[in-house]
């Protein structure tokens, strides 16, 4: 065997296995960042939903926009892989009232200024 011979036998079988661990590295690495992508992601859809939950059970209600927009935001969430975190204040969200509460008393308010001149 001459020397061109030799070369070719261990340089083509190197440069391919040089390839697969380029290759190999490369997709590990993939992994890695869409694993913590999808940390992210999910962090910052539970941190929503929090936010959103302690604003609309604060006014004791949500209205149907707000539900739908909390329930496409729930389905995201559990698509990544949701761990039920968020099960319960997804339920409760779900169950608040969709209209504001009524105002207390409001037969019993106090008569505006025209109608107090109306009744001496």
């Amino acid at each position: 065997m001459n020397t061109y011979q030799w070369l070719c036998l261990l340089g083509v079988p190197s440069m391919l296995a040089g390839l697969f661990l380029f290759v190999k590295k490369q997709l590990e690495r993939a992994r890695k960042e869409t694993a913590c992508i999808k940390s992210g992601v999910q962090a910052l859809l539970r941190a929503e939903m929090i936010s959103e939950w302690n604003k609309y059970k604060e006014k004791g209600y949500a209205p149907l926009y707000a539900k739908e927009s909390f329930e496409n935001l729930w389905k995201q969430y559990h698509a990544l892989g949701a761990n039920g975190v968020m099960d319960s204040i997804h339920k409760e969200f779900l169950m608040l009232s969709d209209k504001p509460p009524q105002a207390k008393n409001s037969s019993n308010s106090i008569p505006s200024e025209s109608m107090k001149g109306e009744r001496k």
